[in-house]
């Protein structure tokens, strides 16, 4: 019995945008087909929905109903607003590369004088060369996830950045996606990053806008590689436009020993989602990932993070932290793998959410799947609202009530925020966290 499954007015309008966008997507040959194949899996699939047990809590039918026409290529006046916003979310002492509606902005980068052992690349560049290793390793994320499949089908630029064996970079790399305004529309990104043996960097994503962008999304995709005895820093800033969309995801792969520390910190778009999967694929490695969702308004913000322990004697440890007031929803989604063999596994995972007011909403899902028997696991989840007791005390020592709210919000945040080593860049979140506060007025 053959089925045909009908086609919607929006599922029409995508298929023919990537119709209409193929030529403008970089890679002929096995890239084509590769992102054929992707956009046919999504195609199969559609936006994700409540039925799908990782997506339950976010709803895309819903909450996105469509996904916009690919956006058109910067022009002047463009990268004249990005240049501008760049200067609101200047770093000091950090290697800029900026991606402006999509497409890498080589006039607002900094590319020249690259330190030893440091090579970067724009995915267009990559996906028309003949690297085929390269470019396999580029499109390595499960099409079995729709979101992740349109991210292969659509994506039209990014960077490849290769961190040569025994190089240690002094300067972070910051990664600034920016949406230039205009008409809405989605920009689709996608960038890989090999750390060689015993090898160290810093990563720094950004996700602005320029003033009166407005409904935009953004469909992100990285790919991390990280050799044994390698060192990692990932610092992850989402302060997209209050209209805006963001769905992300990461693949990241540890060789043996390596060493990965990730903070993410959402205080913008409407609705975002960043998912990462961390494979463990060498022993002896540790992983370290903190988050913070700071959320007021309707905002929905989900982490999802799935951590695969594959191999014997490797650490994680997850901590995450969420603050929603108003009616905003934060999801944190956390997963535990331990396969069979992979003994002496150390990993906890503990989210704690403050609710402010009597609307606000958090969902908190910590699971672990153990197939091994010599390991120390474990999670905890809480919700409460900010303590009485400490509100009073503050206030009769002078403070505001929201004088009094504000520090006790950036204690409760702090722990997440001080696994950040860079001091710039720890004071880069700590200004995010005190903007957002600022704002609840």
């Amino acid at each position: 019995m053959n089925v045909v499954l009908a086609k919607t007015d929006t599922g029409r309008a995508l298929s023919d945008s990537f119709a209409l966008a193929r030529a403008r997507l970089p890679g002929a040959g096995k890239v084509a087909d590769l992102r054929r194949q992707a956009f046919d899996a999504y195609e199969r699939a559609g936006l994700p929905h409540r039925r799908i047990e990782d997506w339950k809590y976010t709803d895309l039918r819903v909450l996105m109903r469509e996904v916009l026409p690919l956006a058109a290529a910067p022009d002047r006046a463009a990268l004249t607003r990005a240049d501008a916003a760049l200067k609101l979310h200047a770093i000091k002492s950090v290697r800029r590369l900026v991606l402006v509606d999509g497409v890498f902005a080589p006039k607002l980068s900094d590319t020249a004088d690259l330190e030893n052992g440091l090579g970067i690349r724009t995915l267009r560049e990559v996906l028309e060369g003949g690297d085929a290793a390269l470019q396999a390793q580029l499109f390595t994320p499960d099409n079995s996830d729709s979101m992740v499949a349109l991210n292969s089908a659509m994506v039209t630029d990014g960077l490849v950045i290769e961190v040569a064996d025994g190089a240690v970079l002094t300067q972070p790399l910051h990664i600034v996606h920016i949406a230039s305004g205009g008409t809405p529309a989605a920009m689709f990104t996608r960038s890989l990053l090999r750390l060689g043996k015993a090898a160290g960097a810093t990563l720094v994503e950004s996700y602005i806008a320029t003033e009166g962008a407005k409904a935009y999304q953004v469909h992100d995709s990285l790919v991390i590689s990280i050799g044994d005895d390698a060192r990692l820093h990932h610092v992850r800033l989402i302060e997209d436009g209050r209209e805006a969309f963001n769905i992300s995801s990461a693949v990241v792969t540890l060789g043996a020993h390596a060493h990965f520390n990730t903070f993410g910190m959402t205080s913008g778009a409407s609705v975002s989602r960043y998912q990462a999967v961390v494979v463990f694929a060498g022993k002896g490695s540790r992983v370290e990932t903190n988050g913070v969702n700071l959320l007021n308004g309707r905002q929905h913000a989900d982490t999802t993070l799935f951590l695969d322990h594959a191999v014997p004697n490797c650490a994680s440890r997850e901590i995450f932290r969420a603050v929603v007031d108003d009616r905003g929803h934060s999801v944190f989604q956390g997963r535990i793998i331990v396969r069979p063999g992979a003994q002496k596994t150390d990993a906890k995972m503990m989210t704690r959410a403050l609710l402010l007011s009597d609307e606000a909403e958090a969902d908190n899902k910590p699971e672990l799947e153990i197939f091994a028997d010599d390991v120390t696991c474990g999670h905890g989840a809480t919700t409460g609202a900010l303590d009485e007791s400490l509100l009073f005390y503050l206030r009769a020592r002078g403070l505001s009530e929201t004088e009094a709210q504000a520090l006790l919000i950036q204690a409760f945040v702090g722990e997440a925020i001080e696994s950040i080593v860079n001091d710039d860049l720890r004071e880069l979140a700590i200004a995010a966290a005190q903007r957002w506060l600022a704002a609840r007025g």
